[in-house]
């Protein structure tokens, strides 16, 4: 049975939602996706040429050859097993559901979208702590 168009608009929101507010959850979820069968095929290729080049290289004691085929080999290899690279979080969830674009390069000293720094709330702690100690 087919989602209603506000399930599907609601369903949007939490994933934008938790895209935002746990990234790291998110591309982990996201991990679980299969692969294209292309990047398959392209790695294969790649292997397959390689092993070729490299035999070549062998047989007719051109070790460039053999070398280039063993990079090409391993190359295509780190390619089938590698993740595909993901975007990224697209912005901040407002409380009514829209999204706001969130700056990418953001100042060290700046608050981010989650808040103060880490160096920021650790000096809070301890400015806290020194007042609390006097009184």
């Amino acid at each position: 049975m087919p989602l209603s168009e506000y399930e599907q608009r609601v369903l949007e929101q939490m994933e934008r939602a938790l895209e935002s507010d746990d990234p790291r959850l998110a591309t982990t979820l996201q991990r679980s996706s299969h692969r294209s069968p292309l990047r398959y095929v392209l790695a294969g290729l790649c292997v397959v040429l390689g092993l070729v080049l490299l035999v070549i290289g062998v047989a007719s004691s051109l070790t460039l050859l053999g070398v280039a085929g063993f990079v090409l080999m391993f190359a295509g290899v780190v390619y089938a097993f590698s993740a595909p690279r993901k975007k990224g979080p697209q912005g901040v969830v407002g409380a009514d559901g829209t999204v706001h674009p969130s700056s990418a390069k953001q100042q060290p000293g700046s608050s981010s979208a989650k808040g103060p720094g880490f160096l920021t709330r650790l000096e809070e702690r301890w400015d806290r702590r020194r007042e609390q100690g006097r009184g």
